[in-house]
């Protein structure tokens, strides 16, 4: 009896991971972006924040809400399938955990001419305005995104036909709901980046439309595998 208790409270510490992970990185992105120089959440993606000498502290960001979804995957992996969608789902979730990590450890280009160490912070151009230079290390850190921003909405869709198979019509509303939303922000965030009327200057804002309605999905998932643990 008391090892399936530590195992049902090894469980629950894994899932808690996945209820935080998702507030704590909009936190942590917007308490860090506040406090830099000339950084403008509407129009400089959260990636930017990665970049010059006060760039360690997203970077950390990154890694230790990937580290937390990573365990999340984990917990909820051993959940019941009809709460949480095939096996799929975890995958998709530590894959987007790792996709984190990976994001933390390769820096963007956007806005390495802005942000850099070398960069004049009074005449610096725009995020938008000035195409990146392109570099392996920035390549490597838009693959990362990947996992993140198209296996959330996959491990959505999966989770909302396992729902409305089992007649869970409210939670399936809400998951294929949540997937078409980050999906179609990123769309128009991808738009925006390049520059494209009349979103120019609006890709901050639509990133993070993305990421708040990806990480709430994250979190109410979690939550969701979270109360039957604490049933059971």
């Amino acid at each position: 009896m008391s090892a399936i208790r530590r195992s049902s409270r090894t469980r629950s510490a894994q899932i808690l991971c996945g209820v935080l992970a998702g507030p704590f990185f909009v936190t942590a992105f917007t308490v860090i972006g506040a406090a830099r120089r000339g950084y403008d959440w509407r129009r400089h993606p959260v990636s930017s924040l990665a970049i010059g000498p006060q760039g360690w502290q997203q970077r950390a960001n990154f890694v230790i809400t990937g580290v937390l979804y990573v365990c999340a995957a984990a917990g909820l992996n051993r959940c019941d399938r009809r709460l949480v969608g095939p096996r799929a789902v975890p995958a998709l979730i530590a894959g987007a955990g790792l996709g984190f990590v990976g994001s933390g450890l390769f820096v963007t280009d956007y806005g390495r001419d802005t942000f850099g160490a070398d960069s004049d912070v009074e005449n610096r151009p725009s995020v938008n305005s000035v195409p990146p230079r392109r570099t392996r290390i920035g390549q490597l850190h838009d693959l990362c995104g990947l996992p993140v921003f198209a296996g959330i909405p996959i491990a959505g869709l999966a989770s909302a036909a396992t729902a409305a198979r089992s007649s869970d019509y409210r939670w399936a509303y809400y998951s294929a709901g949540t997937s078409t939303a980050m999906a179609g922000s990123l769309v128009l965030f991808g738009a925006a980046i390049k520059g494209q009327s009349p979103l120019r200057g609006k890709s901050g804002v639509l990133q993070r439309i993305s990421i708040a309605v990806g990480l709430g999905w994250l979190s109410s998932l979690s939550l969701r595998g979270l109360r039957r643990v604490t049933v059971q």
